[in-house]
């Protein structure tokens, strides 16, 4: 059996009760206190997540850029020293190798950010498009990175800083803020659908950090928080995942992440072919969201039906700790994806009534 992999904050987990599982080969904490409880602190006040397994690669060189342009989907040409973007990459037939961020910190000089299960997989994919003038280098061991979400998480963070992080704007980044003593990237990002920061630091000092933010948010209801909370914050938010929403098979524009798919780029990138007839003829298939009418839970990978015909699967299904309903993602054919459509979901042995309703589940002030 193999050794599954830790972050540098795993000893810290049992101090709040954390209880691990094995999440694509990691050893990591689906909870504290309970996924509700957690859940509700990072829509009402704050939640700390410790996202460490996730990879970080350094690309640099005179063509930087243009490799980029070529291998992802959005338009990195826009991209402003300190800003980041959400982006895809994809195979030729226009389904996905990951999806991640890049960060722009000067010219030619970025820092992506994938999936903690496609490290070796991105960097393998990666380095089989590398053209001459790019130095590509997997430096996820040398990072640890913490998430602070919720609308207290400015509040709380700024307790550890003279950086003004008001100052920070929505996928904008500062390099070298001083948090409790340790130099941080700030970055004002996140999986939750809530405002906060994620914070990239040297894994050494890790432990120290997360203790100083936990300690900063005790009065304003901070708590560890852990991947329980955070699968069903970005699932009502609609924040797609790797392997569920996207994967080889699933295309952005099929995954609803066609704003990261660039195809009227100047530049030529793998997949545009298939992905510009999508975006232009539509893709044929769609994520969707669906409630419930028959009590049951639609699960990943559960069928969905019209009558005796298969349509699609669940990609993400629970029930909803915000909006108390049980609710799913689905990748159904386009026929079957307008609003108040009626549909069936195979749960155990039976076929329970379903309907297309509005996605995002949650959106931040409404």
């Amino acid at each position: 059996m193999a050794t599954l992999l830790r972050t540098p904050l795993f000893e810290t987990y049992k101090e709040h009760g954390g209880k691990v599982i094995d999440f694509g080969g990691w050893e990591l904490p689906v909870q504290f206190s309970s996924i509700k409880e957690e859940h509700e602190a990072v829509r009402t006040k704050a939640g700390l997540f410790d996202v460490s397994h996730m990879g970080e690669f350094d690309v640099r060189g005179p063509n930087a850029l243009s490799f980029l342009q070529y291998t992802m989907t959005n338009d990195v040409s826009k991209l402003q020293n300190g800003q980041a973007q959400y982006t895809a990459m994809c195979y030729e037939n226009g389904g996905t190798v990951d999806d991640l961020l890049i960060y722009k910190r000067d010219e030619n000089d970025y820092l992506l950010v994938v999936n903690a299960s496609n490290i070796e997989k991105d960097f393998e994919w990666l380095m089989s498009k590398k053209p001459e003038g790019v130095e590509l280098v997997n430096v996820s061991p040398e990072y640890a990175q913490l998430a602070i979400q919720g609308p207290k998480a400015e509040e709380i963070l700024q307790k550890l800083t003279d950086t003004n992080l008001s100052e920070i704007g929505f996928f904008r980044f500062k390099e070298d803020v001083s948090l409790a003593g340790i130099s941080a990237l700030v970055s004002r990002t996140g999986y939750t659908g809530e405002d906060g920061f994620e914070i990239y630091l040297k894994t050494e000092h890790a432990e120290k950090l997360w203790r100083s933010v936990l300690e900063a948010g005790v009065e304003d209801g901070l708590l560890p928080a852990g991947l329980g909370a955070r699968d069903t914050l970005r699932f009502e938010a609609k924040l797609a995942l790797y392997g569920q929403e996207l994967t080889k098979e699933i295309t952005p524009i099929e995954a609803g992440i066609g704003f990261a798919v660039k195809t009227d780029k100047e530049a030529d990138f793998i997949g545009k072919e298939i992905l510009a007839d999508q975006k232009k003829n539509g893709a044929p298939r769609k994520l969707v969201g669906i409630e419930m009418i028959d009590k049951g839970i639609p699960r990943s990978h559960y069928e969905v039906f019209k009558g005796d015909v298969k349509i699609g699967e669940v990609t993400t299904g629970t029930q909803s700790p915000t909006l108390k309903k049980n609710l799913g993602l689905a990748l159904l054919e386009k026929d079957f994806t307008e609003l108040g459509t009626e549909v069936e979901v195979q749960i155990r042995q039976k076929r329970l009534k379903a309907k297309v309703v509005a996605s995002p589940f949650y959106k931040r002030g409404k």
